[in-house]
């Protein structure tokens, strides 16, 4: 039988490499997971660098209120 499109996504979006910036865990930087092509992409301008720590600021703000999920926008704009 063949796959519907949600389980494609969810197998695709498995197969990824997820990590932070700094390459350590989240609960010890606070820092923002996304897929490893998408940091580097970002870490290699100015720009994207100004992205990557307002994501991270804006996760570190909202695990200090006790929040779960942060609405950092790294993942604006993305088909899901």
């Amino acid at each position: 039988m063949a796959k519907k499109k949600t389980q494609k996504s969810l197998e695709r979006w498995s197969k990824q490499d997820w990590t932070t910036p700094s390459g350590k865990p989240s609960g010890e930087t606070g820092e923002v997971y996304a897929p490893k092509k998408t940091i580097q992409k970002l870490k290699s301008n100015p720009a994207g660098r100004r992205k990557l720590a307002a994501a991270v600021r804006a996760k570190r703000k909202a695990t200090k209120e006790g929040k779960q999920y942060a609405k950092h926008g790294l993942h604006k704009g993305k088909k899901r």
